[in-house]
């Protein structure tokens, strides 16, 4: 039989998943990734204003850190993000895919309002916020046990459960509010307690941030410590891996689902009492403004490390509030600093593909048939 050359033909280009990745490496590729996502937004800027892109980045780092009001605000945005990102890691670390922070942050927030309406007067300030605080947490707790126990017992969707107790949430605030109008027929809440500060976080150092700050630290210590080195957050973990395995290993896992859906919920409850006691003082359908989404995008994207969280919170939210203030230099839509964030969040998205995988182009092989 004779022999001939033939050629084998493979597609020009494929996707071949990574066998390790050097964090060196893994960090330029993120890096590369946010230059993109710059040059794309100031491409963008230079379309809708014909600006100097320059310029118009001055413009963002003044309109996050210009000031010093504008740097605490900052601050005080990180940190909330940060703390929901946080109360998410155990439920996501067990693979339970908790949607619902939008509604335990709402819930927590209702509570906060709740009590500083009718709770002023009544208790000392000082035992008005640890009420606040603790409640806000059982709110926030009940609402993830809910969907815990479903998924526990019956096997629901937890992803489809926990998106829609976002909407049930959402319409008690609705209910709340015409509850707590002020004024009557505004069809809002209005700064709660405005004169008295009855339930509002009291100034530290003259600064009434810094129990946001405190807050904040101690809850991503204690999950980070609660995750890395308690017996339960080694559960956690092996639920997460394999409920087969974790039940061969005499885990409860009903329990660990219930008992880490509870805590998820705590915290995302604690978020909504430092949104409404720590930061606006009122509550409404927007209180949680999308938090609980993005928290979700800044848990992954961090593979769950806090620190990393911080990091990318600081820089999502930092791009957010300048965006925020050249939409008014500039007169742009009032949409336009969620769309800088959509730019940026897409790149971040796309460049963790490049770090599981790499693309490897077609090399022309002849081979003996």
């Amino acid at each position: 039989m004779s022999k001939e050359l033939v050629f084998k033909k493979e597609p020009l280009v494929r996707m071949v998943k990574r066998d390790s990745i050097s964090k060196t490496k893994s960090w330029e590729i993120r890096l590369i990734a946010i230059l993109l996502s710059l040059i794309v937004v100031a491409i963008m800027i230079v379309a809708a204003t014909g600006q100097d892109p320059l310029q118009v980045y001055a413009g963002i780092i003044s309109g996050a850190v210009g000031t010093n009001r504008r740097i605490w605000a900052t601050i005080r945005e990180i940190l909330i993000l940060l703390v929901i990102a946080v109360g998410l890691t155990p439920a996501f670390k067990m693979k339970f895919w908790n949607i619902g922070a939008e509604g335990q942050v709402l819930m927590g927030a209702i509570a906060s309002a709740a009590l500083m309406i009718y709770g002023a007067g009544k208790m000392p300030n000082w035992l008005l916020l640890v009420v606040i605080v603790i409640v806000s947490a059982i709110a926030g707790m009940i609402w993830g046990l809910i969907p815990a126990i479903f998924k526990a017992y019956f096997n629901t969707n937890e992803t489809l459960f926990t998106l829609m107790l976002n909407y049930v949430a959402m319409q008690l605030v609705n209910f709340c509010i015409v509850y707590w109008e002020s004024p009557a027929g505004s069809n809002t809440v209005g700064i709660i307690n405005s004169k008295s500060l009855a339930g509002w976080f009291p100034d530290i150092f003259g600064n009434s941030y810094i129990l946001i700050i405190i807050i904040v630290t101690a809850i991503t210590v204690g999950v980070h410590v609660y995750m890395k080195y308690s017996k339960q957050g080694y559960e956690i973990t092996v639920v997460g891996e394999s409920e087969n395995t974790a039940k061969y290993a005499g885990i409860n896992v009903k329990k660990v689902i219930i008992r880490t859906m509870m805590i998820s919920g705590a915290i995302c409850g604690i978020a909504g009492c430092i949104i409404v006691s720590g930061a606006s003082h009122t509550i409404s359908t927007s209180t949680a403004a999308g938090r609980g989404f993005t928290a979700i995008i800044v848990a992954w994207m961090s593979k769950f490390n806090p620190w990393v969280m911080l990091l990318v919170s600081t820089l999502l939210i930092f791009m957010k509030q300048g965006s925020i203030q050249i939409a008014t230099t500039y007169n742009l839509n009032k949409n336009a600093s969620d769309i800088i964030t959509g730019v940026i969040l897409f790149f971040l998205i796309g460049c963790e593909f490049f770090i599981e995988y790499k693309l490897e182009f077609r090399k022309k092989k002849r081979e003996e048939a």
